[in-house]
């Protein structure tokens, strides 16, 4: 079945769309491994001594159980809002490529019926 060059555009648009929802998805499951590994820190931290250290850059330090707790919960804020964000990027990607899978299976269908009716 030869299709039309319109259809194969669509079709190249829509494979590119379904990578981008594969990207945006792999995204989302990487922060939310972090985010998990970042509420388990910050239950560890509830339960321990005012003595706490922190590693950065592979050096340990010294610090106050407040100032590591202010600073994991930034960085879950910051987290929880790239995952919303990815979401709706998610989301709209899906919209997208739900729109396009329908406009081409119309074409298929109409050249399909097209090709029946000679």
């Amino acid at each position: 079945m030869e299709f039309e060059e319109e259809t194969k555009k669509k079709v190249e648009e829509l494979q590119l769309l379904e990578n981008y929802l594969q990207n945006f998805l792999m995204q989302r499951q990487s922060f939310n491994l972090e985010l998990g590994e970042l509420n388990n820190a910050l239950a560890e931290l509830k339960i321990s001594d005012d003595e706490v250290y922190k590693i950065s850059s592979g050096v340990m330090f010294k610090s106050t159980k407040q100032k590591i707790f202010t600073e994991l919960e930034e960085k879950k804020k910051v987290l929880e809002l790239k995952i919303q964000s990815v979401e709706k990027q998610e989301k709209l990607l899906e919209k997208n490529s739900s729109e396009l899978r329908e406009e081409i299976g119309k074409i298929i269908s109409s050249d399909t019926n097209k090709t029946h009716r000679k």
